[in-house]
């Protein structure tokens, strides 16, 4: 039963990605008919579509081959605007684990003192609820006007964007850990150092990593629009240049790495999050 159970969730995965290329490659070898096509919308839609044959949307064959053109070789550099996937994806991941270090460096301490003081809590509450709403990218031109640097900027808007899950979990997390355990601490006389570390930190732990997943997943979304606004380079910037190329077999197989990358950056949370609140 255990065996069947393991290999049935891939088969169905399987299964699901067969049926959705298939509906995808029906969609788009369909015939359109034979239609009159304006000549400038015909430049928008491409070639195929202006005879009346296919679907202007590429088909899954197509961005396979893309795909593997990309992969064949994602770092070369012929240009500002003309990088590898593998180069932009660098330069985005780069730009989302700076930002996201020095959110860590900065919620984890202060939600821990905000958890663990009652009247900090209270003082620092109204900031947090009216900062915590705002739309990271609504801190751009602000950032832009003051840092003058764009690749600062966009680590800075996914510091923002990263700080209120970290700091909001962690203060909760520490604010719920067992007053029982703290009361021996204290019985004990453990230092309130050592108790931090060694009481509150690990029972802290699982909101904690919660918080960072969290993080890391709206950091990854955030950094694609950050980089369509500020330009340069990046998996954002190159998505919007390859629409403005109008290249859409581009966009889509960005748009499957982007997924990719945020799947593998979560996963790797995942297991650093079992890690270190199944140790023995």
């Amino acid at each position: 039963m255990k065996t069947e159970r393991v290999w049935l969730a891939p088969v169905l995965s399987a299964l699901f990605f067969a049926v959705f290329v298939g509906i995808w490659h029906l969609a788009t070898v369909k015939p359109v008919g034979e239609v009159v096509v304006d000549p400038e919308y015909a430049a928008l839609i491409g070639a195929a579509a202006a005879t009346g044959g296919q679907s202007a949307m590429p088909g899954p064959g197509d961005v396979a081959s893309t795909i593997w053109q990309h992969l064949r070789d994602p770092f070369y550099d012929r240009g500002t605007n003309d990088k590898g996937i593998g180069t932009q994806l660098v330069y985005s991941i780069g730009r989302v684990l700076t930002g996201f270090a020095l959110a860590a460096l900065v919620a984890i301490p202060l939600g821990f003192v905000i958890g663990m003081s009652p009247l900090v809590y209270k003082a620092l509450d109204p900031f947090i609820q009216i900062l915590k709403p705002i739309s990271p990218l609504a801190w751009m031109p602000l950032a832009l006007y003051t840092i003058k640097d764009s690749n600062i900027s966009a680590v800075f808007v996914i510091f923002i964007c990263s700080l209120w899950p970290m700091l909001v979990n962690t203060a909760f997390g520490v604010a719920s850990v067992r007053k029982d355990w703290l009361n021996v601490a204290r019985t004990l006389e453990v230092p309130r150092l050592r108790t931090a570390f060694r009481v509150i930190l690990p029972a802290a732990a699982p909101t904690l990593m919660t918080g960072m997943r969290i993080s890391i997943g709206i950091a990854w979304l955030v950094i694609v629009a950050a980089e369509m606004l500020v330009g340069g380079t990046g998996i954002g910037y190159f998505v919007w240049n390859e629409w403005n190329n109008l290249s859409i077999t581009n966009i889509i197989t960005a748009i499957l790495f982007i997924g990719l990358v945020g799947m593998v950056l979560d996963s790797l949370l995942a297991q650093l999050t079992r890690a270190v609140t199944y140790k023995e």
